[in-house]
């Protein structure tokens, strides 16, 4: 393992120090993630993404940061209340600067820089914003990488897109975990959520300690729910999940692993992973399966 770079290298100088020295693919990849969680946590050799906008006739115009570069893509999918400035997103992009491979990051609408009202926002809205992106601003086969919220719209994704997206991944991927939490609420209380028409959810992310859901939002996003029949996925996915998550429970991983039907699925925990999994190893960890699963696709001529 290679110490950290001195000031002022970037991914890329390491990227190409690593290919001159004739060092192995996987451990030419754990090396840069040592650089990539370096940069991705702070100034030292970052370049400022410019800003751009994707314009859509009657919909709101989405925020993105894009990449260009070989195949596969790479698309980041933020999770609820994220925004595509995050750790996982920052890391994502240094890996793909470093190595070649077009990224795209974005905020859904309503969230971050893109238009529209947050309180207008459902899932199937947000549903068509990933849409958007992978049909206007890709071109050949992407891997989709969806953290919580993004990993439930990963797999809408790969349903509507199966032509375009090549493979998964997930970290604590929430498929539909907004209504299994509301289900499990005693009746009374759902009468009352309905009654009152908002649902205050406990949460450590928010200020306030509440995530707010308008009644309108839960029977909504119960349109969109995936775990109760099998999933129409074919492509591979990799589930990273933190064993010490309190927001989506590990077990979650397994279920939609279970639902898919591929057969090329593998579930990975990490027994000390919480459910931002934005630490240093779950970092490596990150760009470990992304990288292998990108020479998995080229050798198997997924990508032609």
């Amino acid at each position: 393992m290679l110490p950290f770079p001195p000031q002022g290298i970037t991914g890329k100088v390491i990227a190409q120090l690593l290919l001159s020295l004739h060092m192995p693919a996987k451990l030419q990849c754990l090396c840069l993630a040592e650089t990539i969680e370096l940069n991705s946590l702070g100034p030292v050799g970052k370049q400022k993404a410019t800003l751009s906008f994707l314009s859509r006739p009657d919909l709101p115009n989405l925020a993105y940061q894009k990449l260009k570069g070989k195949s596969p893509g790479l698309i980041f999918l933020p999770g609820y209340i994220s925004n595509m400035s995050g750790t996982k997103a920052l890391a994502l992009e240094e890996f793909c600067k470093s190595l070649g491979h077009s990224y795209v990051r974005f905020d859904y609408s309503g969230c971050g820089s893109s238009d529209g009202n947050f309180s207008d926002s459902t899932i199937g809205k947000w549903r068509k914003d990933v849409l958007s992106i992978i049909d206007d601003l890709t071109e050949g086969p992407q891997i989709l990488v969806g953290s919580s919220m993004g990993g439930w719209l990963m797999l809408h994704a790969a349903i509507a897109r199966p032509e375009k997206v090549a493979a998964l991944v997930g970290v604590a991927t929430a498929a539909d975990c907004i209504i299994t939490n509301f289900n499990q609420l005693p009746t009374e209380a759902k009468k009352e959520v309905e009654k009152k028409g908002v649902w205050k959810m406990p949460t450590k992310y928010n200020e306030d300690g509440y995530h707010y859901f308008p009644y309108s939002f839960l029977k909504e996003a119960e349109t969109h729910c995936l775990l109760h029949s099998p999933i129409p996925v074919s492509c591979p996915v990799r589930l990273l999940h933190g064993m010490k998550d309190d927001v989506i429970p590990w077990q979650v991983s397994l279920q939609v692993a279970d639902r898919v039907v591929s057969t090329d699925v593998d579930v990975i925990l990490r027994k000390n992973g919480d459910h931002r999994m934005k630490e240093k190893d779950d970092l490596k960890l990150l760009v470990y399966t992304i990288d292998d699963l990108i020479d998995k696709l080229s050798t198997s001529g997924s990508l032609a």
